[in-house]
């Protein structure tokens, strides 16, 4: 893939001081054209910063290429300033559609937002939630008492969803993982893989005693009634990965990691 031969590329960095030089070295040696007039980005930080500039060039076709100066860094290649160039010309293309996330508040307002990582809904009190859980329009979770509960992608399968738990996904299976924070009732309930065509409802119960907030990546409603989640096809972001440190690959390794 020779993304990189027009030479329209440019830098985003977080606010970490070495992420700051790295990029100011990278200027200096290849130039900087913004964003609007990219053909391929390149994001200096953690996974954090991937997330925010895979949202500002959603649906552009412009690609991203991380390098990583953040903790975890599961979605970012290493760091070098060397032969950037032929990195880009090597890379390898991801590409991942956001869920939708659709919230009524208590106030009546309806409001939406996308995910690439996952949806989650939130206790915002002292209390556990109450959550039914219907899927494709049926009820398969009457009641689950919970801290929250989140839907990933497979992208997103090995963030959050990991750590509570759940089932980490291929990056290419058509699959999104449901998957309870802190389930008090029912206590062995694990979550579920549903199919990436599954539509899928959380109606929070007792809502005015039990607040419920639902957050979409770094998109937070507060007060919700009702949440409504799906994989939105008709947007999409490409990530690029050096030869051999494929998604695919990261997925793969992370599944044997003890």
């Amino acid at each position: 893939m020779a993304l990189y031969t027009d030479g329209k590329v440019a830098f985003v960095a977080s606010d970490a001081d070495e992420a700051q030089s790295a990029r100011a070295d990278l200027v200096a040696r290849h130039g900087d054209c913004g964003i609007k007039n990219a053909s391929i980005v390149v994001a200096l930080g953690g996974d954090g910063l991937m997330l925010e500039t895979l949202h500002r060039v959603m649906d552009s076709g412009v690609p991203v290429y991380g390098m990583n100066f953040g903790s975890v860094g599961f979605l970012m290649n290493e760091f070098s300033p060397d032969a950037l160039d032929v990195r880009l010309r090597a890379a390898m293309p991801t590409t991942i559609h956001p869920l939708k996330m659709r919230v009524t508040t208590a106030d009546g307002n309806v409001a939406e937002a996308l995910a690439l990582n996952e949806v989650s809904l939130y206790r915002s009190s002292y209390q556990a939630s109450k959550i039914e859980i219907r899927i494709d329009g049926d009820v398969r979770l009457d009641e689950l008492i919970c801290d929250g509960v989140i839907v990933a992608t497979p992208a997103g399968s090995t963030a959050y969803n990991l750590s509570a738990h759940g089932p980490i996904l291929p990056i290419t299976a058509p699959l999104l993982a449901l998957t309870p924070i802190s389930p008090f009732r029912p206590r062995r309930w694990r979550g579920a893989i549903l199919s990436n065509r599954a539509s899928i409802t959380f109606r929070t119960l007792e809502a005015k005693k039990r607040p419920t907030s639902a957050v979409a990546d770094n998109v937070e409603f507060e007060d919700v009634l009702e949440v409504q989640v799906h994989e939105d096809r008709r947007h999409s972001v490409t990530l690029l990965f050096d030869p051999g440190h494929s998604l695919d690959e990261r997925v793969l390794i992370e599944q044997f990691r003890y």
